[in-house]
């Protein structure tokens, strides 16, 4: 039976009754943070490799449900050759260096459902220095920008993305879906819970209508998880 239909599902209730806020421990030792001049150099060599007349960006995790920046356009889209994983270890964020979370990024095979946003004409220079800031983990970054192929119903697009380097630090692998299930929920740090994030992603999907079959499995053993957590609490 589907997992979205059965069993219990991750709420607001639950995700509060873990959601915490813990210090920034800051960059791992071994990575640093990108200066704001990195930034916009990477920007420019992605404009260089990819001069587009219409910049679109590919969201499948946190940008679905927070783009943070300015779109005239959205539309459902498929990324054949890539899926949705949480193969990216956080030692920041959503974790720390004790309890390590795990992030959705973009790993090789199969195909993931999301969302292409259309970014305003003006300043993709600009813009994309923004949203380098934002998604890229650390230097030397695990989650690297790349130009992909996504269908849409009006057709093929070419849009930025954030894969996994698989020789990146922070590069976790293909887990167990029941191992990232006990990360998911009970890491935190200080942008808040693994689990928000899990909810957050989770049902700006369903109300998108995409549907990823993992995703509905693992946020289910995470509400499992945090009930049996909070069944042991009470008890001791």
């Amino acid at each position: 039976m589907d997992a979205a239909k059965s069993g219990r599902n991750l709420t607001e209730v639950l995700v509060a009754c873990v959601e915490r806020f813990e210090p920034d421990p800051g960059p791992e030792p071994g990575t640093s943070e990108h200066t704001e001049a990195e930034f916009e150099a990477m920007a420019e060599a992605l404009l260089r490799e990819y001069k587009p007349k219409d910049l679109w960006v590919f969201a499948y995790g946190s940008l679905v449900w927070n783009p943070e920046f300015e779109f005239v356009e959205r539309r459902r889209a498929t990324a054949h050759g890539w899926h949705r994983s949480f193969c990216l270890k956080l030692t920041r964020w959503r974790g720390t260096r004790e309890l390590p979370a795990l992030m959705l990024a973009l790993d090789r095979g199969g195909s993931c459902n999301g969302l292409a946003y259309r970014l305003p004409r003006r300043g993709h220079a600009e813009q994309l220095a923004l949203l380098l800031l934002r998604e890229i983990d650390a230097n030397p970054p695990t989650n690297v920008p790349r130009w992909i192929s996504v269908k849409t119903d009006s057709g093929m697009l070419r849009a930025l993305a954030f894969v996994a380097a698989r020789d990146g630090m922070a590069y976790a692998g293909k887990l167990p879906m029941d191992e990232v299930a006990q990360v998911l929920a009970h890491a935190a740090g200080h942008w808040g819970s693994a689990a928000q994030y899990l909810y957050r992603t989770v049902s700006m999907l369903k109300e998108q209508g995409i549907h990823d079959r993992n995703l509905w499995t693992i946020q289910r053993l995470v509400a499992e998880e945090i009930e049996r957590s909070l069944a042991v609490a009470s008890k001791a």
